[in-house]
C-alpha cells in the first residue's frame, strides 16, 4: 500500500466504528506553556483529559503531526543514525473522551493490523503493564492482560514496567497504564537465533513498537499521589512511517515512499548514490528528515530564529546543513529544492504545505546561506585555534565558545581536530553545555501546586467582549513559582471579563475586588489548555467570597485601538502590494503594535506613504465594527473571512469585518474605526527572508508623537533662527560641512606629507630592520595612510604609531610583508601585547594592526618596548 492508501486506510476504519474525523492541530503550540511543540497525538485533547471542555465528540481520529526534538522526549541525536527514529512524525490515533474503554481499544487496534492491514500476527507482540511496587503501589494491569488472553497466546504478552508501560502527560495531570503492540520483521533465520520477545524494548532495528493504546485513568498530583479519573479515556497512537515500514516490507523507515523520493532528489542534486556510503547514507537520511520538520514549523508560522521554539527549527535545520556540508561535500545551499518534493508528496493531507511553499523554499534558503558563511567562518577561528595550541589539544571552553557564539557544530570541530592530529577536551565542552542548560533550566523552571477547586466554571465563561466588569466568583487558584517572577498564584474565576493572551493581543489587567473591599491586583491573563488563567501576587482573605472584576478600560481601550488597526494595515497592504501578503505573527500591546507579513522586498517611502494614507482614510469613514459570533468554519470562510495559517479553529469561530476586511479573530476591538483617531508607522524592517516587519502607533501613542516631533522641529528652528524653510537650510549646512571636510582632508594630506619627510629622518636600523616608533598627531585614517606609504617607499620596515583621539589612545603596528615571513614578525601580536599598557587590545593582519586603550597615558611605555621585539 501507498503511504497515502494507509493514512487513509486508518482514518476510515475509525470512521467506521463512529469516530469523527478531526484535521491535526498545528505543531507548534501557543497556548500551553509546558510545551513548545505538539510531541503527541494527545496535546490538542489536553483540555478534554483535564476537564477543562466538554468535546463536541466522544470519539475521534486524526493523524497529527508531531515533533519531538526536546525536553522528555527528544529524539533528535538519534534521528538518520537509526532506520526508525525522526524529529517531525506522523501520529495516528483514535481517541475516547469517556466513551469506549480498554475492550474496544483493544479489539479494534488488533482487528485494524490484522484482518484490515493484513499483518500476520505471528509477527506481534502486546505488553500490559505489570504493576510497581513503588509509592504508586499499582497492581497488574489483569483488565487488559485478560482482553488480550482472548486474542494472542500468553507467549506473544509481556509484562512491562513502569517505564515502558505506564503513560505520564508530564510531572501533573492525568495518566495511566498502557498496552503496547510491537512488531517483529526479522527474516526466519534470524528468529530462530533470538526469539523476538526478548528484543522488545531494546532498540533493535526490526522489532519496533508501532502503536501505543494508553488507558486514561489515573489524574497524577503535585505532590506525586495518584488519584482515580471521574471519566476514564483512551488515548492511542501508531507511527505512521513505522507502519508505512510494515506495510510497505521494508527493512527502515527511509526506504518506504514517506522518504524516497525526497531521498532521491538528494542523490540528483548532490551526486552522491544512498546505500554506497554510510556516512552519506547516515546525511540523507537527516536531511530527508529534517526539511520535513523544517518545512511544516515553518508553514504553521514558526521561522528559525536566536530564541525559544525558533531556535530549535533553526538547530534541526542547521544540523541538516552540517551533515550535506561535511558528508555529501555540498558548499551551496540545496536543501530548499526539496521543498516542492515535499509539497507534492504530502500536500494532500497537508495543504498548509502547499500554499506556503513558497515561503518555506525563501526561509530555508536564506538560512542554508547564513549558515555555510557561519560554517567559512568557524574553519578559520578553528584554524586559529590550533595554531595557538602547544599542546595538540582545544579545551572545551574555547570549543563551546566556537559552538555557542558562532554556532559552529561541536561534532564538527570534533571531526577537523581528529583529521589534523588534535584532541578535543570533551569533558570541559560538556561541562560548560551542562552550565549553559541549568542556566536557561533555572530562568524558564516553573513549579505548580495542585489545583484548589472552590466552584464549577461556566460552559462560555469569557464575558469580555459585552462586559468589563463583572461579579464574579473563584473557581479554583494554585500557587505557582518561576524563577524569573518568583511566588504567584493563577486564578481561574467561573466567568471574566478579562481577555487571555492571544492571536498576538496581550492579556489584559485590571482588580478583583472583594465584596470587603479588598482589592487583587490582577498582573496578567494568559490561555492554558482551555481555561483562563489570571495571574495575581496573592490571594484574597476569602477566596469563597463575591468579587468584582475590573478590566482596565485605558489600556484595554489602547490595545483595542491598535488590534483593529492591524486588521486595516492588513487589507492596506493585500490592496497595495498584492493579495500574496498574508499575516504571519502580530503583536498588539497597549502602546504600539507590530505586524509580520510575506512579501519579497523592502517596502519603499511612497508605498510606506500608502499604506498609512489607505488605513488613515479607513479610520476617518468612521467605518463601524461588524462582529459575527458563533459562525462555523466554513460558513465563516465562505463569506469572506481570512483565516491564518498555524492557528488552530474550534467548531464555531468569530468573525470581524470593518468594510471590507474580515478576519477571523478571537481579539478585542474598537466600536467604530474613528475611535483609533490616527495611525502612524515608525518602522519597517526584515524578520526572515520573505517576511517583512511593520511597527507602528495610533490614538494616544501617535499624538505624543507628533507632539514630541513638532518640539524637535521649534528646537531646529531655533538653533537655525528661524529660517522660512528649516529642511533646505539644514540642506546647505550639510553642502557647507561636506566642503569643509574636503579642505580638512586636504590640509591632513598635506601635514602627513611634510611629517612623511621628517619621520624618514628618524627610522634607524635594528638588526636589519628600519625601525621607528614614534607619537604623531594624526587620526587612525591618516596614521594607515602615512605607514602605507613608507611601506612603498622603504624596505624592511617596522612602524609603530601612537596618538591620541578625544581622550583615548590607539596604537598601530605596519610590518613590511617579507618580514613577516622572514624574522617571523607579526603585527597584530605586537600590538595585542603593547595595548596593555593603554589598557586595551586589538588585533588585526600580520602587516598591519591597531589596538585601541583608555589609557592614552601609556603610549610613551608602550612605544619604548617597541625595540624589544625587533632585538
Amino acid at each position: 500500500m501507498k503511504s497515502q492508501e494507509i493514512r487513509k486506510e486508518f482514518l476510515e476504519f475509525f470512521k467506521s466504528k463512529s469516530h469523527s474525523i478531526v484535521p491535526s492541530a498545528p505543531m507548534v503550540i501557543k497556548d500551553d506553556p509546558t510545551l513548545m511543540f505538539t510531541n503527541a497525538g494527545m496535546n490538542q485533547f489536553k483540555e478534554f483529559f483535564l476537564g477543562n471542555s466538554t468535546p463536541k465528540d466522544t470519539r475521534v481520529t486524526d493523524t497529527q503531526k508531531c515533533l519531538r526534538v526536546s525536553g522528555k522526549h527528544n529524539d533528535l541525536e538519534e534521528v538518520g543514525h537509526d532506520t526508525y527514529h525522526h524529529t517531525m512524525f506522523e501520529m495516528l490515533g483514535n481517541w475516547s473522551f469517556g466513551d469506549y474503554f480498554k475492550k474496544e481499544a483493544i479489539q479494534w487496534a488488533w482487528e485494524l493490523l490484522t484482518e484490515v492491514f493484513k499483518i500476520d500476527p505471528d509477527k506481534l507482540y502486546v505488553s500490559v503493564f505489570e504493576g510497581s511496587d513503588d509509592a504508586d503501589n499499582l497492581g497488574l494491569d489483569t483488565e487488559a492482560l485478560e482482553l488480550w488472553k482472548e486474542i494472542v497466546p500468553e507467549n506473544r504478552i509481556i509484562y512491562g514496567n513502569k517505564k515502558d508501560n505506564f503513560w505520564e502527560m508530564g510531572d501533573q495531570g492525568p495518566c495511566g497504564p498502557c498496552s503496547e503492540i510491537h512488531i517483529d520483521i526479522r527474516s526466519d533465520e534470524e528468529k530462530a537465533k533470538v526469539p523476538g520477545r526478548e528484543l522488545v524494548n531494546m532498540d533493535h532495528p526490526q522489532v519496533v513498537e508501532i502503536w501505543n493504546l494508553v488507558f486514561m485513568q489515573y489524574n497524577r498530583k503535585a505532590n506525586g499521589d495518584l488519584e482515580e479519573l471521574p471519566a476514564k479515556h483512551i488515548d492511542t497512537g501508531m507511527g505512521f512511517e513505522r507502519l508505512c515500514m510494515v506495510l510497505q516490507d521494508k527493512k527502515s523507515n527511509y526506504d518506504t515512499d514517506v522518504f524516497t523520493p525526497l531521498i532521491s532528489e538528494i542523490e540528483k542534486i548532490t551526486g552522491n548514490k544512498y546505500g554506497e556510503a554510510e556516512d552519506a547514507n547516515i546525511a540523507m537520511r537527516v536531511i530527508a528528515d529534517h526539511v520535513r520538520a523544517v518545512a511544516f514549523s515553518i508553514a504553521d508560522g514558526q521561522l528559525p530564529s536566536n530564541t525559544g521554539a525558533g531556535y530549535v527549527i533553526r538547530r534541526i535545520l542547521r544540523r541538516a546543513i552540517r551533515y550535506g556540508f561535511t558528508f555529501l561535500n555540498s558548499k551551496e545551499p540545496f536543501i530548499y529544492h526539496l521543498v516542492p518534493v515535499l509539497s507534492k508528496q504530502m500536500g494532500s493531507a497537508f495543504p498548509e504545505l502547499r500554499s506556503q511553499s513558497g515561503l518555506i523554499e525563501n526561509v530555508i534558503r536564506e538560512e542554508e546561506a547564513s549558515f555555510l558563511r557561519t560554517l567559512d567562518q568557524g574553519l578559520v577561528l578553528l584554524e586559529n585555534l590550533m595554531k595557538e595550541s602547544a599542546d595538540k589539544k582545544i579545551s572545551g571552553e574555547k570549543a563551546f565558545e566556537l559552538y555557542d557564539t558562532y554556532g559552529f557544530p561541536i561534532d564538527l570541530t570534533a571531526l577537523i581536530l581528529r583529521e589534523n592530529g588534535y584532541e578535543l577536551d570533551e569533558k570541559g565542552f560538556g561541562e560548560e553545555l551542562k552550565k549553559q542548560k541549568d542556566r536557561s533550566r533555572k530562568a524558564t523552571q516553573v513549579s505548580a501546586g495542585d489545583w484548589n477547586e472552590l466552584t464549577n466554571v461556566e460552559e462560555d465563561s469569557f464575558i469580555g467582549y459585552d462586559n468589563l466588569e463583572a461579579n464574579v466568583k473563584i473557581a479554583r487558584y494554585r500557587e505557582v513559582e518561576s524563577k524569573k517572577k518568583g511566588k504567584m498564584y493563577q486564578v481561574v474565576l467561573d466567568k471574566t471579563p478579562f481577555y487571555p493572551e492571544g492571536g498576538g493581543q496581550v492579556g489584559d489587567t485590571g482588580i478583583l475586588m472583594s465584596s470587603e473591599g479588598e482589592v487583587i491586583d490582577v498582573l496578567d491573563t494568559k490561555k492554558e489548555n482551555n481555561q483562563i488563567v489570571h495571574f495575581v501576587k496573592k490571594m484574597p482573605e476569602r477566596a469563597e467570597g463575591t468579587f468584582e472584576a475590573i478590566v482596565d478600560r485605558t489600556s484595554r481601550s489602547k490595545t483595542a485601538s491598535n488590534h483593529t488597526a492591524t486588521h486595516l494595515l492588513h487589507q492596506a497592504l493585500r490592496k497595495i502590494l498584492g493579495t500574496h501578503v498574508e499575516q504571519k505573527g502580530s503583536m498588539v500591546q497597549s502602546d504600539y503594535l507590530r505586524f509580520d507579513f510575506s512579501h519579497f522586498s523592502k517596502l519603499s517611502q511612497d508605498e510606506l506613504e500608502q499604506v498609512e494614507d489607505f488605513v488613515n482614510a479607513r479610520i476617518r469613514e468612521q467605518i463601524e465594527l461588524d462582529e459575527k459570533r458563533n459562525l462555523s468554519y466554513k460558513e465563516a470562510v465562505d463569506q469572506g473571512a481570512i483565516a491564518l495559517f498555524g492557528e488552530k479553529y474550534g467548531d464555531s469561530v468569530r468573525a470581524i469585518r470593518f468594510g471590507e476586511s474580515m478576519e477571523l479573530c478571537g481579539g478585542t476591538h474598537v466600536g467604530n474605526t474613528a475611535d483609533i483617531w490616527y495611525f502612524k508607522i515608525t518602522g519597517e524592517s526584515a524578520v526572515a527572508s520573505g517576511i517583512r516587519r511593520i511597527e507602528a502607533i495610533t490614538g494616544e501613542a501617535a499624538m505624543n508623537f507628533f507632539e514630541e516631533q513638532s518640539e524637535v522641529l521649534g528646537k531646529i528652528r531655533d538653533i537655525l533662527k528661524n529660517p522660512k524653510d528649516p529642511a533646505k537650510a539644514i540642506s546647505s549646512l550639510q553642502e557647507e560641512n561636506a566642503n569643509l571636510k574636503k579642505q580638512v582632508e586636504s590640509l591632513l594630506k598635506d601635514k602627513a606629507k611634510n611629517l612623511k619627510s621628517d619621520l624618514k629622518q628618524e627610522i634607524r636600523e635594528i638588526n636589519g630592520v628600519n625601525l621607528l616608533a614614534k607619537k604623531v598627531d594624526l587620526d587612525a585614517g591618516g596614521i594607515k595612510d602615512l605607514c602605507f606609504q613608507l611601506g612603498d617607499e622603504l624596505e624592511n620596515l617596522v612602524l609603530v604609531f601612537g596618538t591620541e583621539q578625544n581622550g583615548k589612545a590607539l596604537l598601530s603596528c605596519y610590518i613590511s610583508r617579507n618580514l613577516v615571513k622572514e624574522k617571523d614578525l607579526n603585527a597584530g601580536n605586537i600590538v595585542r601585547e603593547l595595548g596593555k599598557h593603554i589598557q586595551g587590545g586589538g588585533g588585526g593582519q600580520p602587516f598591519f594592526a591597531t589596538a585601541g586603550g583608555k589609557n592614552p597615558a601609556g603610549l610613551d611605555k608602550a612605544l619604548s618596548e617597541v625595540t624589544q621585539f625587533i632585538k
